[in-house]
């Protein structure tokens, strides 16, 4: 009896643990919800109120109606989908071919691709801006969606290189021995197998390019058509007041459909 009591203990425990757990990751998005809830005059109000007793809803029809969010969304999917799309192409072939192909300076030429990874993106902000100008690209979607790829694919690179490694090569052989040339068996054994770190791969582009600021706003006009939702966003904020309740709920929209 006591010991069925206490494994019924540390259940029970174990459970509230992880309900505290859930609960702390998720304050930060209630906190969202409930800041774009709260009426302008009160936005400041201390003790800060964790429940709006009388929920204002104005902030979310002033972004809906005044400013173009349905764009800067459609902008950002845009964006985040070609320049995720262009990686996986790329990062997939290369990840391949540093897995499989064992040549000297192959295990160099994969930490060089990391180690680019690295590289802050205020450092190759300005020679892109450089290039993107002398092709009159400025302005224009493309530049940020060449600005993604080229940071999404190291990273990706390195990730998908180590799930290939997990495949063994003897399905590729038999593949082979059945008619196969490598790149058939590829695509007809190695990818599916890999599915779930292409998938992971996939998501963690998409995410990045969609969270992306610094080349978003270098690279695009003062257009608000040409804007992503993370450079629509910043253009709440006023210069003598913050709507704040504006700010979240423009930031839990792009947050809930990303």
């Amino acid at each position: 009896m006591n010991l069925l009591t206490t494994r019924t203990l540390r259940r029970a425990l174990f459970y509230l643990l992880v309900i505290a757990t859930i609960a702390i990751l998720n304050f930060p998005v209630y906190w969202m919800f409930n800041t774009s809830l709260a009426p302008t005059n009160q936005l400041r109000a201390f003790p800060p109120r964790f429940v709006q007793a009388d929920p204002y809803w104005g902030a979310y029809e002033k972004v809906l109606t005044e400013r173009p969010i349905d764009v800067w969304l459609k902008n950002s999917a845009i964006i985040a989908i070609v320049s995720t799309t262009i990686s996986m192409i790329a990062s997939v072939l290369a990840g391949y071919s540093l897995s499989r192909i064992r040549a000297r300076g192959s295990q160099a030429i994969g930490v060089f691709i990391l180690t680019s990874r690295m590289l802050p993106s205020t450092l190759i902000v300005i020679p892109l801006f450089v290039m993107f100008r002398r092709l009159d690209l400025i302005g224009d979607m493309r530049s940020v969606i060449v600005a993604h790829a080229t940071f999404i694919t190291p990273f990706a690179v390195w990730m998908l290189k180590g799930y290939f490694d997990s495949i063994p090569v003897e399905l590729e052989d038999a593949a082979m021995i059945d008619g196969c040339n490598p790149l058939s068996a590829l695509v007809r054994v190695v990818l599916p197998i890999s599915a779930p770190g292409l998938a992971a791969t996939a998501l963690y582009g998409f995410v990045l390019s969609w969270n992306d600021f610094i080349f978003a706003r270098t690279f695009l006009t003062v257009a608000q058509n040409n804007w992503t939702v993370t450079i629509g966003i910043t253009t709440l904020r006023g210069e003598y007041l913050t709507a704040w309740n504006e700010i979240m709920a423009a930031s839990l929209i792009a947050s809930v459909i990303a």
